[in-house]
């Protein structure tokens, strides 16, 4: 679980391993340091639960020179309990922020003077500047949404009457295998899902594809999947109907093509987006992607990275699959499924029959938001974009 830091500082100790599990409510796992602070002569808290905060209606105590972080509240699974910030409006003019809310705020143009923080003490969080506009006066930040209790899961074991303990190695699961987990079993039991199968000849791409790396000289080295994703996001623009996303107050459709690509990492899969698709070029795409799955196999990519995605591309034509079809990535509205381009025989204008290279891809689709003729358009369009490449260009 991703927790939003509300002060700035180095973590000077951590006090829970990574991976524990059943940590108490309110237990302190972190101790920061602030700026200037010997971060290796912080002592760590007594091992007692720290006290809840006083009401507000109760002075507030002088600010700490340390701040703890400690395990989200039960009322709340989104915040942390810490120890009192300084009042975002201090004398030195200073705008308290905190440093992921600062990354958005710059990363959407929206200047933090014009934004009301609801965090600690007036800080400004992440929701407060998701909820700003570029340019907007100030106004107040958006409330917390309440918490969303989970459904009742039983959980799932292995029957020792069938299978015996000494028959197996038991692996625990780690974070990130069960985020993937609980997100794919609620996006397969919610999200009413249909599937639409096309054909599409790969040899004008291939071409293309081959003509561009020698004219680049070795300097860049363009795949197909570099072309398949620029494809994709032509695609979503000529049919923006399809670039869209459920939500419970309306359809949400979005201004860019923000195409993820699911990488397979050790224990999960992570999809990073390459952002705006359709105003970069293919020499662009294929650094950024390199860049991107070098980065999500080491788990180094940034949370800001990983999200904001408005359509995904699964490719398993690398592993021979010819056919598959997806599980949709929430709250995007479509996933497209590459299978491998192979030799096949088919029937060309003439009625001969000759050898061509194709690739089977699948359409996964949200029947909330899209229809089998807006996805079938879409389809259309990426058919066009990969058996015409020079329409990329355009």
């Amino acid at each position: 679980m991703e927790v939003e830091a509300v002060d700035e500082g180095t973590v000077a100790k951590l006090l829970v391993p990574a991976g524990t599990e059943g940590v108490k409510v309110n237990a302190v796992i972190a101790v920061l340091a602030e700026e200037g602070e010997d971060a290796s002569a912080v002592s760590a808290p007594a091992a007692e639960s720290p006290k809840p905060a006083p009401a507000a209606a109760n002075p507030a105590p002088a600010p700490s020179a340390k701040s703890t972080i400690s395990t989200p509240t039960a009322t709340s699974q989104s915040h942390v309990a810490s120890t009192p910030m300084p009042s975002a409006n201090t004398a030195d003019g200073r705008i308290k922020a905190s440093p992921l809310a600062r990354r958005i705020a710059q990363m959407k143009g929206i200047d933090l003077k014009s934004v009301t923080g609801t965090g600690p003490r007036g800080r400004i969080i992440k929701r407060d500047v998701e909820a700003a506009r570029p340019g907007a006066a100030p106004v107040a930040g958006a409330a917390a949404a309440p918490a969303q209790p989970d459904g009742l899961i039983l959980p799932q074991v292995l029957d020792e009457r069938i299978y015996a303990p000494d028959t197996y190695e038991l692996k625990p699961l780690d974070g990130m295998r069960k985020t993937v987990a609980k997100r794919l079993t609620t996006s397969f039991m919610q999200v009413p899902h249909f599937p639409l199968t096309i054909d599409l000849t790969l040899d004008r791409l291939l071409a293309s594809r081959s003509a561009i790396n020698a004219a680049a000289s070795g300097k860049i080295k363009v795949s197909v999947n570099d072309m398949l994703i620029k494809a994709a996001a032509h695609a979503l623009m000529d049919e923006p109907d399809c670039n869209a996303s459920y939500t419970d107050l309306g359809i949400a459709y979005h201004k860019h093509a923000n195409v993820s690509v699911a990488v397979a990492i050790d224990g999960g899969l992570i999809t990073p987006v390459i952002f705006k698709a359709e105003t970069k070029g293919l020499a662009e795409i294929s650094e950024e992607m390199k860049d991107l799955a070098a980065r999500a196999r080491d788990r180094k990519l940034k949370p800001q990275e990983y999200t904001g995605g408005t359509f995904s591309i699964s490719n398993l034509g690398m592993f021979g699959i010819r056919n598959f079809a997806s599980i949709i990535n929430p709250p995007e509205g479509m996933i497209l499924s590459v299978g491998a381009g192979e030799k096949r025989p088919v029937v060309d204008a003439k009625n001969n029959v000759t050898a061509a290279t194709v690739m089977s891809v699948t359409l996964t689709c949200d029947h909330r938001v899209i229809g089998g003729a807006e996805g079938a358009k879409w389809l259309q369009a990426f058919k066009r974009y990969v058996e015409t490449p020079e329409a990329m260009l355009l």
